[in-house]
């Protein structure tokens, strides 16, 4: 027997869920909870990646997206802004573009880490999809670049042919930057990074040497007494807050050779560096690699000082919980276990007397 009330039932009892939920809504409604607001995924994943990218890029990004900002209202630019963070506008607007506030520079490690996983996530079903392989992304150390690291990524190419191998140059720090956001898997740098989150171990060092102009009167020499270059100009990368930098190592030598008391010019990149030694305005620290191509060509020469001797530790880098693939593993395991050295030709040009 069919019973014709039964639609009737099934409305009635509808009714009375959505007057329950009516009325619990309105109780949180009542409550003074800052509760935040739902919001789509897509919007709250976009506004994280904006956060990131603003600290990431500065006013640069600010500038690219004022072309669609200016035809947004005030009211939906600050939604935009705020995250819905509680009442704390995470970024600021100011002449110069977006910057991050004091809560925006709390909330950022946080925000860089959901994006980090969500790269991580995408990667192991493309992983799964795709084979064994899939994509090894690397920063290194630009310097690097002129080392045997090279050969090992034109050997890890040749045998991997189906994974997609995925180069990016940077300084050490952002290096460090890159691997913590997930932009990369693995990082090559010099020195360690103890951050908790990141695994940095020691796979190779390299040696620093004391570079001159292919003028200098002690080019392609060796200098027993180290007193001798003590009236000379001496360049450096600009001090930092890290202790393990190129600037505090660079300072150490020189005080432990005696010539704590000498010139020093900070210049903030190695390639200035270079420039300036060519042109005879002074003499710096560097490591091999970097002035592998200038000793080649013979318009740098370096010096040999027993006691300004030392080697600079390289370090590969990866996130302690993220996701690594096939290639990645594959390609961390071939960069710990071979040297990196500097090319053959970098110290054909050193004489000795």
């Amino acid at each position: 027997m069919v019973d014709h009330n039964t639609p009737r039932r099934k409305q009635a009892a509808g009714s009375r869920l959505l007057n329950r939920n009516d009325d619990r809504l309105a109780f949180l409604r009542n409550q003074k909870i800052d509760y935040p607001r739902p919001l789509c995924r897509a919007r709250v994943l976009d506004e994280v990646n904006s956060l990131v990218r603003i600290r990431a890029e500065g006013p640069r990004f600010h500038h690219v997206r004022r072309a669609a900002l200016r035809f947004m209202s005030q009211r939906t630019f600050e939604h935009e802004k705020k995250l819905r963070s509680g009442s704390a506008p995470l970024l600021e607007r100011g002449r110069s573009g977006a910057v991050l506030t004091e809560a925006g520079r709390a909330f950022l490690p946080y925000a860089e880490a959901v994006l980090a996983s969500l790269k991580d996530g995408t990667q192991a079903v493309q992983a799964l999809r795709g084979g064994d392989h899939g994509a090894a992304s690397l920063a290194i150390v630009g310097t690097l670049a002129g080392t045997t690291i090279v050969q090992q990524l034109r050997r890890f190419s040749a045998r991997h042919t189906n994974a997609r191998l995925e180069l990016r140059t940077a300084n050490s720090f952002e290096v460090s930057d890159m691997v913590r956001r997930g932009e990369v898997s693995l990082g090559l740098r010099y020195f360690g990074d103890p951050s908790p989150e990141l695994v940095s171990r020691q796979v190779s060092e390299e040696r620093i040497v004391v570079v001159c102009s292919a003028q200098h009167q002690w080019g392609g020499k060796r200098l027993r007494q180290p007193g001798q270059l003590r009236g000379e100009q001496w360049l450096s990368l600009p001090m930092t807050r890290h202790r393990d930098s190129f600037a505090h190592l660079v300072s150490r030598r020189l005080a432990s050779a005696g010539l704590d008391d000498v010139s020093v010019m900070a210049i903030d990149s190695m390639t200035a560096q270079k420039r300036l030694i060519e042109a005879g305005i002074g003499i710096a620290l560097l490591p091999e690699s970097s002035v592998h191509e200038e000793l080649r060509l013979g318009t740098l020469r370096t010096i040999d000082v027993s006691h300004l001797q030392t080697t600079v530790p390289i370090h590969v880098l990866h996130r302690k919980n993220g996701y690594l693939t096939g290639a990645s593993r594959t390609l961390l395991a071939l960069i710990s276990n071979v040297p990196v050295r500097p090319g053959s030709s970098a110290g054909q040009n050193r004489k000795r007397k």
